[in-house]
């Protein structure tokens, strides 16, 4: 369906990214994170379905970081056409009040969760609006429209990104690429888990407790359930799907 475009995903080691990733069907897929061991296995994967993969090591939170993968892919395939922006950091690597916010937490978490992949689209816009043609996929949250509770850096992080998604919709449409978000609800990962022991300690319940409550379908959403609708905005299927943000939440927030 998407006739061997060239990918990047980021954060594609494992959970969400690991799915997104998985999910190219017929794409060449570039795979960005910082634990080589994680790449393989997930290039080992799409390798074994016949599909093509290129493992590139970063740490997307550097500065310089965005402009070496592009430069990887460049060299390699050619401009990426498809940009998947799904690294960051939740709010489980340091929750607490806003008035006991870590202030270094915050630098990390906005630099990941906004600098990144507005460095990302900056770089490799130019090259989509030459062809006409581009997809740019922004994995945000259901916490770009609702806060999450201790959680300033990672709330504040995924409004900033819904509000990049717009800016280049806006500016981009014209030329035939589109930038939509994904907003994920509460998804079995290895970072809401953390987040689920956070809770379950802060409010004196059972981690089984605040899974049923994690969404009306009763439990947290799978990484598999988000990936479908990150190959449908890739597709030209979507061309009229445009500054978006999509939930992907069993219902939790229903706007």
């Amino acid at each position: 369906m998407l006739n061997h475009r060239i990918a990047l995903v980021t954060g594609a080691g494992r959970g969400i990214g690991r799915s997104l990733a998985l999910a190219q069907a017929g794409v060449r897929v570039a795979l960005a994170a910082r634990t080589d061991e994680e790449l393989a296995a997930v290039s080992r994967e799409i390798a074994a379905s016949g599909g093509t993969a290129l493992v590139i090591s970063a740490d997307l939170a550097r500065r310089e970081a965005p402009a070496h993968v592009l430069a990887q892919i460049n060299e390699a395939w050619g401009p990426v056409e498809i940009l998947v922006n799904n690294a960051g950091i939740g709010s489980s690597g340091s929750p607490r009040p806003l008035v006991d916010f870590d202030d270094d937490f915050w630098d990390l978490t906005l630099a990941l969760n906004v600098t990144a992949p507005y460095r990302l689209i900056k770089l490799a816009l130019p090259s989509m609006l030459a062809a006409r043609w581009g997809r740019i996929i922004n994995i945000a949250s259901i916490n770009a429209k609702i806060p999450a509770l201790h959680g300033a850096a990672y709330t504040a992080s995924k409004h900033a990104l819904a509000g990049l998604t717009k800016v280049v919709a806006r500016e981009a449409a014209e030329f035939g690429v589109t930038a939509n978000a994904i907003c994920p609800g509460a998804t079995v990962t290895q970072m809401n888990d953390r987040r689920l022991d956070y809770d379950a300690a802060r409010l004196n319940q059972s981690k089984e407790q605040l899974e049923v409550q994690a969404s009306p379908l009763g439990r947290r959403i799978q990484p598999d359930e988000i990936a479908p609708l990150a190959v449908f905005l890739a597709s030209n299927g979507s061309a009229a799907i445009n500054g978006q943000l999509i939930n992907v939440c069993g219902g939790t927030v229903m706007s």
